[in-house]
C-alpha cells in the first residue's frame, strides 16, 4: 500500500495471476509492506503466508484497521481477515525449513520492528548446486530500543537490498535521548503542545520506551527536571497517546515480550515497565480526542499517522500547527507528496500545508529528529553489506528514492560489489 506520490501496479496487469502464487514471504508488518494483502486474497490468492511468529501475531489487528478505509462491506471484511489468519504461519529465527521442489528458506532478525525479517532462499540447482538470495526487507539499527540487533547476512549470489536511507547518515544514536529531552525542554518552555506523528507499529512503541527514561530514570530526570515541572507549583507534563490503533499495538508488544532485546527484559523483571510511566495517558474514545484538541497548556501527544496522511493527527495540526508556541516533532520518514514532507518543507518559510482540503499555515516550530528512524543510514546499510562472509554475487537495490539509489549504488561499487541497475 502506497502514500504520497509512490504508484502501485494494478494486479490485473501483473505476469503471475495470483491464485498461481504458492507462497508470499512477508518482511514485517508495516502496512506498506502488507497493506495489499486482502486485495491478493480477493484476487484469488491462496497460498501460504510465510513470516515470524511476532509479524502472524501483528497482521490482523493492523489489517483490519486499514480495510475500515476499503470498499469492502463488513462480511467480506470478515472473509478476508480470517483467510489471512488460515492461510498465515509464523516460524522461528534462524532455522532453514522447507518449501516445494527442495526450496528453502531461512529467517534472521532484521531489527527494523518487532518480528521484523530479512529473508535467505536457497534454490537446488544442476549437478548439485545451490542458488542463494538474501532478501533484506527493512533493515533496523544497532541499538535500538527493545529490538534485538540485526543478524548478519549469509553469503549469497543475489542480494536485493533496500536504499532507504542510501544517501545520508543518520545523527549519533547514542546522543539521541540527550536531543530528544533537549528538545522537549525548549518545545514546552513556552507552554505550548508538541504533536509527534508517529507510525502506530514499532515508532509509538519505542517513543514510549524512550519518554519512560526521560520521565522515570533518575539520571535523566535529574537531568531535564522541567519535563516534570516540579516543585514550581505546576503539573507535570501530561503525554498523551492519541491513536486506538497505537495502543492496540502495544498491548500485542506486551504479549510478545518473549522477542524483547534482553535491555527490555530486565527492565521489566525489575518492575519497571518500559512502555509505563506517571502522567501517560491513553486516549482511545473519539469522545476523548476531541476533548484534548482543546487541552490546557503544555503536553506531548503521539498520534497517528505517521506522514500526516490521516489518522488523529490530523485533527491535531489543523487547530495546533498555526500557533507559534507548539512544536511538531518529526521522528519518521516522509514520503514524497505526504503532509508531513509538505510541513517539513515549507516549515522555515512559514509556509502552508492541505489538511482535509484546508489550507494551514505552519507557524509551529518543526524538528526532524533522524536518530529516531527506524532504517540503517547509508553507513548501516554499508555495514551489513560487509558483514557477508563473502560478497554477494550480485547486489539489486529496492525501496528507495532515485537519489539514494544512486548515491548507495555509487558507495557499493566503490567498495567492488558488482550493482545491478
Amino acid at each position: 500500500m502506497a502514500q504520497g506520490h509512490d504508484s502501485v501496479q494494478p494486479m490485473t496487469e501483473w505476469k503471475i495471476h495470483p491464485r498461481n502464487i504458492d507462497y508470499l514471504f512477508l518482511t514485517h508488518a508495516h502496512i506498506d509492506h502488507i497493506g495489499r494483502l486482502p486485495e491478493l486474497i480477493a484476487n484469488g490468492f491462496s497460498g501460504e503466508i510465510i513470516c515470524s511468529h511476532a509479524t502472524k501475531a501483528l497482521l490482523v489487528p493492523l489489517l483490519k484497521d486499514a480495510l475500515s478505509f476499503s470498499d469492502y462491506s463488513n462480511e467480506q471484511k470478515r472473509q478476508l481477515l480470517t483467510a489471512v489468519q488460515d492461510l498465515s504461519w509464523g516460524f522461528e529465527y534462524g532455522q532453514s525449513f522447507s518449501l516445494k521442489k527442495e526450496i528453502r528458506f531461512t529467517l534472521g532478525r532484521a531489527g527494523h520492528i518487532l518480528g521484523s525479517s530479512f529473508l535467505y532462499l536457497q534454490f537446488p540447482m544442476e549437478k548439485n548446486k545451490v542458488w542463494s538470495v538474501v532478501f533484506s526487507g527493512d533493515l533496523g539499527n544497532y541499538n535500538t530500543p527493545l529490538l534485538p540487533d540485526p543478524d548478519a547476512p549469509p553469503a549469497c549470489d543475489l542480494l536485493v537490498l533496500e536504499s532507504t536511507y542510501g544517501d545520508r547518515l543518520h545523527e549519533d544514536r547514542t546522543h539521541r535521548l540527550d536531543h530528544l529531552g533537549k528538545t522537549l525542554v525548549k518545545a514546552l518552555a513556552d507552554n505550548g503542545k508538541v504533536f509527534i506523528p508517529a507510525f502506530a507499529l514499532g515508532r509509538t512503541q519505542e517513543l514510549l520506551y524512550e519518554l519512560d527514561r526521560l520521565f522515570s530514570d533518575e539520571k535523566w530526570s535529574k537531568k531535564f527536571p522541567e519535563l516534570q515541572q516540579q516543585g514550581r507549583g505546576k503539573a507535570p507534563v501530561p503525554v498523551f497517546v492519541d491513536s486506538p490503533l497505537a495502543l492496540q499495538i502495544t498491548e500485542i508488544y506486551n504479549e510478545l515480550s518473549a522477542f524483547w532485546d534482553e535491555e527490555a527484559k530486565a527492565s521489566l523483571a525489575d518492575n519497571d515497565h518500559p512502555f509505563d510511566f506517571r502522567d501517560l495517558y491513553s486516549v482511545k474514545r473519539f469522545k476523548d480526542h476531541q476533548q484534548i484538541l482543546d487541552f490546557p497548556g503544555s503536553a506531548i501527544v503521539i498520534a497517528g499517522s505517521g506522514m500526516c496522511t490521516g489518522g488523529r493527527i490530523v485533527n491535531h495540526l489543523l487547530t495546533g500547527l498555526d500557533k507559534k508556541e507548539n512544536d511538531v516533532l518529526f521522528v519518521g520518514y516522509q514520503a514524497k507528496g505526504t503532509p508531513g514532507r509538505d510541513i517539513l518543507k515549507y516549515a522555515d518559510s512559514h509556509g502552508y500545508v492541505r489538511l482535509k482540503q484546508q489550507k494551514i499555515t505552519i507557524r509551529a516550530k518543526v524538528h526532524k529528529l533522524t536518530g529516531y528512524s527506524a532504517h540503517a543510514d547509508q553507513q548501516g546499510l554499508l555495514a551489513w553489506v560487509a558483514a557477508m562472509p563473502a560478497k554477494p554475487g550480485a547486489i539489486r537495490l529496492v525501496h528507495g528514492e532515485k537519489r539514494a539509489q544512486d548515491v548507495l549504488t555509487g558507495k557499493l561499487s566503490a567498495q567492488g560489489y558488482s550493482v545491478i541497475q
